[in-house]
């Protein structure tokens, strides 16, 4: 009897602690996610009642959407090229600030300040260095006797210099960069000394090995923020007074697509589809990245 009245007393007390929790993760999350599921077979404009459509919308995104293909072209381009140098910057500054060097603090605060600034404040601040009349890069180029292209009016320069802006913002990956290396062993770089190997072969045959899970997890989550940018985009288009995802959807993400879609067109239905197809690319690249990457850090 004492033993099911304390069972049932751990239970309320559980219950009062994590009950609030699970009840805004229902009516918060799931409850928006499974009505935007439904929403995604709808053809919805938010005046009007949702009308069932079933997999028209789907349909249309992937046939008949002028900007769809167009702006996962632009995703796909922006992740294959952004997540490896942002991997490469933050881990070579991480090895930098690894060393002991006199204020060290002061260095890794300085490289890791930009990433505390909103993502709208840091792309302001880009855009008057890449403006292409007045920017301070065409000026310090124009000093060489070279002519700076129209950065953010080109289709070819406006996608590279978006990628410049938010390879600034390394300092989240740098710093779980460099908690991993403070966890590897000295004396493994002390025996690959005696053995005879130079810096690359202790980075390659100590360091990797052992980083390979903190790497892992950067490319984990620089893959799942690289499909889902909008915020540098959508300020970008904004600050040149163009709308968002130009010149000529050059820089036209998914997100940002799907956001046009939802609120500057009403389409709520085929924005519900985006977004659906949008977390089912994501959890499918996830799950790839922990079965190579499981392999990778048992190899």
């Amino acid at each position: 009897m004492k033993l099911h009245r304390e069972r049932l007393r751990e239970g309320i007390w559980f219950f009062l602690m994590a009950g609030p929790a699970l009840l805004g993760f229902l009516f918060l999350v799931l409850g928006p996610m499974l009505y935007s599921f439904y929403l995604s077979f709808t053809s919805y404009n938010v005046v009007d009642p949702p009308r069932w459509v079933g997999a028209e919308n789907y349909l249309y995104l992937i046939q008949d959407d002028p900007a769809f293909w167009p702006s996962v072209k632009v995703t796909l381009i922006y992740a294959g090229v952004q997540i490896p140098l942002s991997l490469m910057i933050a881990l070579g500054i991480a090895l930098l600030l690894n060393n002991q060097v006199k204020a060290l603090g002061a260095f890794r605060t300085i490289f890791y300040l930009p990433s505390l600034l909103p993502a709208t404040a840091s792309v302001v601040i880009w855009i008057w260095i890449f403006h292409p009349n007045y920017g301070l890069l065409n000026e310090l180029l124009s000093k060489f006797g070279i002519a700076g292209p129209a950065w953010l009016n080109s289709t070819t320069w406006a996608l590279p210099a978006l990628i410049i802006m938010t390879l600034w913002s390394f300092g989240g990956a740098m710093i779980v960069f460099l908690a991993g290396l403070q966890g590897v062993p000295r004396g493994l770089y002390e025996a690959a000394s005696i053995d005879g190997a130079n810096a690359w072969h202790r980075f390659r045959h100590v360091t990797l090995p052992i980083l390979s899970p903190v790497i892992f997890f950067n490319l984990v989550m620089g893959v799942i923020g690289a499909m889902k940018v909008f915020d540098q985009a959508y300020v970008f288009g904004a600050a040149m007074d163009k709308v968002p995802g130009g010149p000529a959807r050059a820089t036209l993400f998914y997100v940002l697509h799907l956001f046009q879609t939802a609120f500057n067109y009403f389409h709520m239905g085929l924005a519900s589809a985006m977004a659906w197809m949008l977390f089912a690319v994501i959890a499918l690249l996830t799950w790839l990245n922990f079965r190579l990457g499981r392999k990778w850090v048992h190899h």
